[in-house]
């Protein structure tokens, strides 16, 4: 996955990171981010990201344990350090522990693209652009099975604005055809069943991010947060806010246990 993990706790730093990769020739890369060390290996132990940038100063456990305990589940992940402090003893130790890069607060641009030129896996965005277009095209032989193609597409499209005639187009179906079969396929009417799968995938980034809602509801194909906020109570009873809250008070009740 083209993921980038970010472990600090201090919030501004961990914007600023953000900005600079959505500014640069990798904002295909998306960002997760974790305050704790506890959330950041939570978040390992989920998905391996492409990298991992550590601040050394973390809650609970050093960056330097942290980035060892990383390396411990994925020996091959390339760990950049990202501090202030200018200590020849600390960056030696970083390269002994098989980390990729020790660099100084504050970052700049040319710093964070030089460094991701050298660690990051050659070819990447062409993974990434040769995947999104696969996603795109839906197999002729899949065509004998018109909803389930459907389905796999909306799965695979669900950030981008896809309409009723859209789809029934891509499986050569008149719309009302298609919204028949739809229903009686899944339960659900077209419009229905594509706002359970963006809450769904919704859920899964207010769990395992810090991204804000307005940006979630970009990045899950609402229109608007607001749109967003009112359908994803709908199908889960609570507000973003509310279910993010709650899984956060739940995390950190188990930690405390």
């Amino acid at each position: 996955m083209a993921e980038i993990l970010i472990v600090d706790n201090d919030i501004e730093a961990r914007k600023e990171l953000c900005e600079l990769i959505r500014e640069s020739k990798y904002s295909y890369l998306t960002t997760y981010e974790a305050s704790t060390a506890q959330r950041g290996l939570l978040l390992l132990k989920q998905n391996q990201p492409s990298a991992l940038i550590i601040d050394l100063s973390l809650p609970e456990m050093n960056g330097m344990n942290f980035g060892r305990a990383a390396l411990e589940l994925y020996p091959d992940l390339p760990i950049i350090i990202v501090t202030q402090l200018k200590m020849f003893d600390l960056a030696q130790e970083a390269i002994n522990s098989g980390f990729s890069s020790y660099l100084l607060k504050p970052l700049t641009k040319n710093e964070l693209i030089h460094t991701f030129d050298r660690v990051l896996p050659k070819g990447l965005s062409k993974e990434v652009m040769q995947s999104m277009n696969s996603v795109n095209r839906l197999d002729s032989n899949d065509l004998k099975n018109p909803i389930e193609s459907a389905i796999q597409f909306i799965q695979s499209n669900y950030s981008e604005a896809l309409s009723l005639k859209g789809i029934s187009d891509q499986v050569y179906l008149s719309p009302s055809y298609f919204s028949k079969l739809f229903k009686e396929e899944t339960g659900m009417t077209f419009v229905e069943y594509l706002s359970f799968v963006r809450v769904q995938k919704a859920k899964g980034m207010l769990r395992l991010s810090a991204l804000p809602i307005d940006i979630i509801a970009h990045n899950t194909g609402f229109s608007n947060q607001s749109y967003f906020s009112t359908t994803f109570k709908k199908i889960v009873g609570k507000t973003p806010s509310e279910y993010r809250d709650q899984f956060h008070w739940e995390y950190h009740k188990e930690v405390k246990v």
